[in-house]
């Protein structure tokens, strides 16, 4: 898969995975570099209790940059308090804020137990780039999560 075509998985809490769909968290922080370009399908994992895919966005924009300078650009848009970004970027060097867009709510989640009974699934402790095999086992499980996600896979998944 070349970098334009693969999807990326994306552990986010429940409470911010929430806040992404709904459109109100515009902007997701990692304390590592994040390389991936605009366009880039993300699904998102929500952890635990939920412990399943809820939904996906694309990603709009990466910015990398010291930790401080990203939470200047994404202070408002990160859905985080000053307090909870300091104790997470502790000791970071750079700083990613991926700009998310086009967030779409799955009807039907996709349960981690649905992805592992498909064969070996781990969700990323941050994130990670989906495989082939991974983009089939997500369509497998996911039969109720209507176009979007499919759409999304067929345009991830290499011509």
């Amino acid at each position: 898969m070349s970098d334009p075509e693969r999807a990326m998985l994306l552990s986010v809490h429940p409470r911010f995975a929430t806040a992404i769909l709904a459109g109100t968290k515009t902007v997701e922080v990692r304390r590592q570099r994040v390389a991936a370009p605009p366009g880039t399908p993300v699904l998102l994992y929500a952890t635990a209790p939920t412990m399943a895919i809820v939904g996906m966005a694309r990603i709009a924009s990466v910015q990398v940059a010291s930790p401080r300078e990203v939470w200047s650009a994404s202070r408002t848009t990160a859905g985080i308090s000053r307090r909870e970004y300091d104790e997470y970027m502790s000791g970071a060097t750079r700083a990613s804020g991926l700009s998310l867009e086009e967030p779409v709510t799955f009807e039907a989640p996709v349960p981690l137990a649905a992805l592992r009974a498909l064969g070996s699934f781990h969700p990323p402790q941050s994130y990670r780039y989906l495989t082939d095999d991974d983009l089939r086992r997500v369509a497998a499980a996911a039969p109720d999560t209507g176009a979007a996600l499919h759409g999304a896979l067929n345009d991830a998944a290499p011509a």
